[in-house]
């Protein structure tokens, strides 16, 4: 398979898909940082109480 041949195939593949909307792709970014977010304070909480419990037992 030639590189052009490759080329051309990618392109019109490139067709049949379907793209998100600007705002979905706004709203997705939102939901991954907050959900990020969220998911990074849970498991810092826990490390603090661990961390503490462990101080108190050492």
């Amino acid at each position: 398979m030639k590189i052009i041949d490759y080329i051309r195939d990618t392109k019109g593949e490139m067709k049949h898909v379907s793209w998100p909307t600007r705002f979905q792709s706004v709203a997705f970014t939102v939901l991954v940082i907050l959900i990020s977010l969220l998911t990074a304070a849970y498991l810092g909480l826990f490390d603090f109480i661990f961390s503490e419990i462990l101080k108190a037992i050492i």
